[in-house]
């Protein structure tokens, strides 16, 4: 297929972009490249560095599927410009919905987050809970959610809930405590961990990729919100489970 991914050269995107190439699909990556592009070049690559608040710009011939991750990520990041999150990530958004319905596209893949849930006190958090987000970039997802879900009716609309994504990727995320942890023990044999009772659902990158490429695979499946993860974990067994693999001492200090 010909396919769109915004934010291609994020985290995750770098990642799914040269999984997709690997598969034999043509890809088209949108990115304001703020972190810069590791992608490799290929013949079936293209790279439009661009803001996707231009959503007029962005090119849709031919494209018979979209993965959208281009937006203002982590809460901390969102309460820097918190209108401009607004923006990006759902006034564009939904731009990008209304023309990818009139370039004929037939299927819409959205990063959610599975944190638009905000504190459950069920044991099994599942599709069936109510999101309740406590935080501005929460809602963003939220409602971003709800916009994509408005087209369901002229494409399939599949809006994925992640945890937590850890892993390796040629644009490196280091501020997820997987990532932050391994770090840590490799440049210093140290690992801080704050508190470490509070928990955390995760995900490993490769299974996040696979994820968006079985929707891909089976673009038929029904329109709806599915959560991807594993269960939760507290913050001090995720970094033991690291000093399992990297030698590292563990020092457990009064979380703030």
């Amino acid at each position: 297929m010909r396919i769109l991914v915004t934010g291609g050269c994020g985290f995750v995107g770098t990642v799914l972009t040269e999984r997709l190439l690997a598969d034999g699909h043509e890809v088209v990556v949108v990115d304001t490249q703020w972190f810069g592009n590791h992608l490799r070049p290929a013949d079936s690559l293209t790279v439009v560095q661009m803001d996707i608040r231009d959503a007029r710009s962005i090119p849709l011939d031919g494209v018979e599927a979209v993965v959208h991750l281009a937006n203002i990520a982590n809460d901390p990041a969102v309460e820097l410009n918190p209108e401009l999150s607004w923006e990006v990530n759902v006034l564009a958004g939904q731009q990008l919905a209304d023309l990818a319905v009139r370039a004929g596209v037939r299927h819409f893949l959205f990063g959610s987050s599975g944190s638009v849930y905000g504190v459950k006190e069920e044991s099994q958090v599942t599709e069936d809970l109510e999101p309740t987000p406590i935080s501005v970039y929460n809602k963003t997802k939220m409602v971003a959610e709800r916009v994509f879900l408005s087209y369901r009716d002229s494409m399939q609309v599949h809006c994925i809930r992640p945890a937590t994504v850890c892993g390796v990727s040629p644009r490196m995320r280091l501020d997820v405590s997987g990532n932050m942890f391994t770090i840590q023990a490799i440049s210093n044999g140290l690992m801080t961990v704050f508190g470490g009772d509070q928990t955390r659902p995760n995900i490993h990158i490769d299974d996040m990729v696979d994820v968006y490429r079985h929707f891909l695979d089976w673009p038929d499946l029904p329109s709806g919100c599915y959560n991807a993860g594993f269960e939760n974990l507290p913050i001090l067994d995720i970094a033991e489970r690291v000093r399992n693999v990297v030698p590292a001492e563990v020092v457990v200090t009064e979380s703030n």
